[in-house]
Order: C-alpha cells, then structure tokens, then sequence
C-alpha cells in the first residue's frame, strides 16, 4: 500500500472533514490518467466501412437469423432502447428502419490497431483494456487540466481524421484509471470529463454503485448487508471499515481508489485459453458438434503455442437447447501444446457428452460448445526432445513428432491462410464455420484469423 501523507481529504460535498476520519491525510493526487472509449465501436467500424449505414440504425449481429442477438448497436439504434444483447426480432419490432451488419471481426481488429497507432502518436498507450477501450499515464507536464483536456482533443481529432470519421470516442481523465474509465462512460457520444483531487469523492454522489467497474449485482447485495447503499456511505465510513464491507484480501483498495490514490496494479496471468461457438440449428446433433469442437481444440492449441504456455487440462462445455446453464465436463493431460495429445484427450470426453445428452431428451441438441484449456504454466526453457530416436510407436516418440507437426501446420496457416492445413474431416457441409471473435477483454492476435 502507498504511503498516506500530506493532503487533508474532504469527505463531503461542503468539504466539511467527516468526524470519524478527520485526521487521515492522502497523497497529492495529479491527473494521471486519460482513459479511451470508442463508441458503440463495431457499429462505428461498419459505418466507416459502409456510407450507406452512416446516420442510421444498425445492428451488429453474428449470423443472419432473429434468434441471435446484437453485438453491437450504433448510436443511432441505442435512441430506440436497442443494446447490445437485445435480440434480433426484438430490435426489428423496436425500429423498423433497422439495418443488420455481419459481423467482421477481422476490420474491427485491424481498426483497432490503427486506433492505438494513432493515440502512440500523442502519447504512450499504457494499457490497452479492450478491443474499444485505452489507458494512458500522463507524464508531469501532460496532467494540469488545461494539459490533459487538450492532450485529449487531439487524440480523438486525430482518430477521425487519420483512422475514420465515423470513430468517435469518449474520454476520461482523472488521478487514477478507475477513475477515469468511471468519467469516460458518463458522456457518450464524444463526451470529455475530468475528476480533479478537488472533485473527489463527492463527485461521485449522484452515480449507483453498480457504474463502479468491479461492482456487480452479488457485490452489491454484499455491500447493501453491511449497511452500504450508496457510493457516499461507502467514502464516509475509514478504509477498513470499508474494507470490511468489500470482504476478501485488500477491500480497502476502492475506498482508496474513489478518493483518487493511484494505487499499483495487481499482477494478473493467463489462466486459460479457449472459444466457444454457437451452432446453425441443423448443426446440433453428436457428429457436427464433435467436428466443431475438434476445429476450436486446434484453435486454442495454437494459441497455446503462440503465447508460450503449456497445458494440464481440457475442458469441454456446452449448453444443451433447452438449459441455460452449462455442462462441462474434462481430462488431465500431461503438460503439452500438442495438438494431437489435446484432440485425443478431447474425444475421450465424448462418451460423457453422448450420455448426458440421451438423459436428457434421447438425443444430442447443443446449442453452444467450447473448448477451454486450462491448468497453463509458462516454458520455461526448451530444449530438443531427448526422445526423437527411440522406436517411432513409443508414446514419448510420437508426442515428439506431433508437437512438430502441430507448430509445421501452424507456419502453413500463418503463411497460406486459415485452413490450409488442418486435421480431420473439415468440408462437405457437417461443421459450421469457426471464425475468430473478439470476446469481451480479449482481443484476438491477427494470426489468429489465420488459425
């Protein structure tokens, strides 16, 4: 924790000191922080793409068919109560103008990375949060507020003007980059606002608990049981207090963080890898969901390859038609990134997943897989496999030479494009097409398009 001196807190909005923490002191707390949101962001990339969506309502959607759902609304269609996750037939009875983009996820990454090109142009990109979402640290003569507000303006000029006018973005700036990704989201579009030491915490009165990122309708409850209803009973109790109300290791961090202390980031590690698909309707029985889920095996394979680890389990999950909940079942593997030892793991979970689904209503109907690698830890260092010699029908023989082969078809995709060289029955019409997607805070490689 960051040492706590010098600056006396006001803790109400008439900067009265409140009693029962009159004598604790914070840090100086400079505008450090310049947090990026691009709005309603895929939506934007179609319409920069295609003139004819421009000052329209449009949808992003993942397939052509009413029973999916929006993943993107434009700003436009948000003004008819449509969001993302607002079904497709709801948002056609919500705006009859309605037009539907495909998505393309591929554009949106490579928009994205002209995006965070063009903010390096102004200022080092600290943190890239989301596929729509940036954070900057702002140096000692970045961070009066005349300094950052101006920083701000040329960035989001420079995004329209070099990357697309159709991009616009809301900006935050504020001590610490809670704080300020908090002040990005409360004027959209295009909006700039600024949380100083002077405004803090009472600036924050007005909002609900839940615009605060980390807090969901469980922590809410958590925090209501404690007495805590509100963003000023949770500042005007002391941090431990606080804290306690919060539970678990470090509690007091927000109360911290709402008063402006920068405080450091806790590390973080990769802890899976892994995707899922939703199936067409006719692609829901035993043998195209075995098919799919081998493909997303490989993708996540490769990843695991790319990004240096090794795996200790395989997941495999589905959600059945007519459950919302998942089912998930898996296998141990010794360490590997070998797509070969991964796929035999994979098709010995089969047999569970054929008689959950004959419990259930005599057949197979899946509406979701996934496969998810999981139990990962870093190579530390590799060396050549001391048993390339032995017998080639020995278990360590073979391992050996899948590994190899499975990085030899990663360099043949990369090269020649996704699916050039893939295991397995692939074509004839059994398995939907598995692209890469961009889920929320994870922002696919552009290899992985390749994969």
């Amino acid at each position: 924790m960051q040492s706590l001196c010098a600056e006396s807190i006001p803790l109400s909005h008439d900067g009265a000191a409140n009693a029962i923490v009159h004598d604790l002191t914070l840090p100086p707390r400079p505008l450090r922080w310049l947090f990026l949101d691009l709005n309603s962001y895929f939506a934007s990339v179609e319409q920069q793409l295609d003139p004819a969506l421009r000052g329209k309502p449009v949808i992003v959607a993942p397939v052509g068919s009413d029973t999916t759902v929006a993943i993107a609304a434009s700003v436009e269609a948000k003004r008819y109560g449509i969001s993302t996750g607002t079904p497709v037939w709801e948002a056609k009875r919500l705006c009859r103008e309605l037009l539907i983009a495909p998505a393309q996820h591929q554009r949106y990454v490579e928009f994205h990375d002209a995006i965070v090109a063009e903010i390096w142009r102004h200022v080092p990109v600290t943190r890239v949060c989301s596929i729509d979402e940036v954070a900057c640290r702002l140096l000692d003569n970045e961070n009066s507020r005349q300094a950052a507000v101006a920083l701000a303006k040329r960035i989001k000029a420079g995004i329209r003007a070099n990357v697309g006018a159709c991009l616009t973005s809301s900006v935050g700036i504020a001590p610490n980059r809670l704080l300020a990704k908090l002040a990005s989201d409360l004027q959209k579009p295009d909006g700039l606002v600024v949380f100083a030491a002077e405004d803090l915490p009472h600036r924050l009165y007005d909002l609900k608990l839940r615009d605060i990122s980390g807090i969901g309708a469980k922590m809410e409850r958590r925090l209501a049981r404690d007495g805590v209803n509100d963003i000023r009973q949770l500042c005007e109790r002391r941090p431990r207090d606080a804290g306690t109300a919060w539970g678990g290791t470090n509690g007091d961090r927000l109360w911290y963080l709402l008063h402006g202390v920068d405080l450091s980031d806790k590390p973080t590690q990769t802890r899976s890898i892994g995707h899922s698909h939703v199936l067409s309707p006719n692609k829901r029985g035993l043998e195209p969901v075995r098919l799919t889920a081998r493909r997303l095996a490989l993708k996540a394979a490769s990843r695991l390859r790319r990004k240096g680890y090794v795996s200790r389990q395989l997941v495999l999950h589905v959600r059945f038609e007519d459950d919302k909940t998942v089912w998930q079942t898996s296998r141990a593997v010794a360490a590997t990134q070998d797509s070969f030892q991964l796929l035999g793991a994979l098709d010995a979970l089969f047999p569970r997943l054929a008689a959950e689904g004959r419990r259930r209503h005599g057949s197979l109907r899946v509406r979701m897989v996934g496969v998810t690698l999981t139990a990962l830890a870093p190579i530390a260092g590799e060396q050549g496999s001391l048993f390339a010699r032995l017998d080639p029908d020995d278990p360590l023989a073979r391992e050996t030479r899948g590994l190899a082969l499975s990085r030899a078809m990663d360099r043949l995709n990369e090269r020649f494009g996704r699916h050039a060289v893939s295991l397995g029955p692939f074509h004839g019409g059994r398995i939907d097409r598995v692209g890469t997607k961009i889920a929320f805070g994870r922002i696919p490689d552009l290899d992985e398009f390749h994969e």
